[in-house]
């Protein structure tokens, strides 16, 4: 199923492993992030509803 990419093979298999990598990376940060951002929203909002 995969086709032959003759002398290009090791050039395009690393440019989908490095395409790959940056995406799980990409994913990871944003879920870090995302997780960073609640937290803090969560504190804020106990803080407003603490004061008001």
């Amino acid at each position: 199923m995969m086709p032959d990419l003759g002398k290009y093979a090791e050039t395009v298999i690393s440019a989908y492993v490095a395409s790959l990598l940056l995406l799980v990376l990409l994913v990871l940060v944003s879920i870090w992030r995302g997780r960073k951002v609640r937290a803090e929203m969560a504190a804020l909002e106990k803080r407003i509803s603490r004061n008001g």
